[in-house]
């Protein structure tokens, strides 16, 4: 969307009319174009823009935004959500987070800073599972198997290899039955220090809620396990504490490890499209895992202090 369409629409249909900035923002994996509006009052804010094939999805992810905004968990509150451009576009209008991403400064704490950073980010998940799947949502163990499948047929086909590949796929054989009678929550779907906004009084903002769906909650701890344990071991153990308040269930691990198992496969079919240098990425986080995971010989990672 051009930046001259932004402003009519801010002008026409968000009455933003007295505002001083508008940049676009060339910033995460979505495909919503994002931009930071600045008003002449200092209010900041931030506009996600999709095609209006995605209407539907935006309403959903709005209205839920909404609900968990109620939680009272800092994050972009929800202002305004519809069409523009003649139905060309579907848009979000949500409150700007003021602060740094916790992925560009996380190392620059100390160790037990980045734990407790962690511990405020398992408190916010808790929240977010607080809030249940409908009652008509598909079951979990039959949803997975489908997705299982797909992911490994696509595995199988994409012409990139995982090393020791087999050895991931034997453990995802092997647990299949943990997929049973698992409760089913929100999620947010992204949940990771790439995702989180540490502002100037160390308080927590999460961001990027396009990826919400309903699901076991332990599987939103996947990304984590991908991504803040690459930037912070603290983080990630005072994540999973702060979550379970130092009592960890017997199950969390080896269910856990089922979800990552099959996420070091799929995510190079994920990467593909983003060139060679984010497959390479993604390959190296594999081997991460195996490692973490003693080549799945131990469903709790090596740097976990259990």
């Amino acid at each position: 969307m051009k930046i001259d369409k932004v402003r009519n629409l801010l002008k026409n249909v968000l009455s933003l009319s007295d505002y001083s900035k508008v940049i676009k923002l060339n910033i995460g994996w979505s495909k919503d174009e994002k931009y930071y509006i600045e008003s002449e009052i200092g209010e900041k804010f931030l506009l996600r823009v999709s095609d209006i094939e995605y209407y539907n999805d935006k309403k959903e992810e709005y209205m839920i935004m909404k609900e968990i905004y109620d939680l009272n968990i800092k994050m972009s509150a929800p202002i305004d959500f519809g069409k523009c451009d003649n139905n060309k576009y579907v848009y979000l209008l949500l409150s700007w987070i003021e602060g740094t991403a916790a992925n560009e400064i996380i190392t620059t704490f100390s160790e037990e800073e980045q734990y407790n950073l962690g511990i405020k980010a398992g408190l916010i998940l808790k929240k977010f599972h607080s809030i249940s799947a409908p009652d008509e949502q598909e079951d979990w163990e039959q949803r997975m198997l489908k997705k299982f499948d797909y992911h490994l047929e696509r595995y199988k086909t994409c012409g990139i290899k995982v090393p020791n590949d087999n050895i991931a796929i034997k453990y995802i054989n092997e647990n299949l039955h943990l997929l049973k009678n698992r409760p089913q929550t929100f999620h947010h779907g992204d949940f990771h220090i790439g995702n989180f906004i540490i502002t100037s009084d160390n308080t927590l903002g999460i961001i990027d809620f396009n990826r919400w769906d309903f699901g076991d909650p332990y599987e939103d701890f996947y990304k984590m396990m991908l991504f803040s344990r690459e930037l912070s071991i603290p983080f990630a153990i005072g994540q999973i504490h702060g979550y379970f308040n130092n009592r960890v269930p017997n199950d969390f691990f080896e269910i856990l490890a089922l979800y990552i198992a099959d996420v070091i496969l799929f995510s190079v079919v994920w990467a593909i499209p983003f060139g060679e240098n984010e497959i390479k990425e993604m390959l190296k986080r594999a081997e991460m895992i195996f490692s973490d995971y003693e080549y799945f010989n131990s469903a709790v990672p090596k740097w976990f202090p259990y």
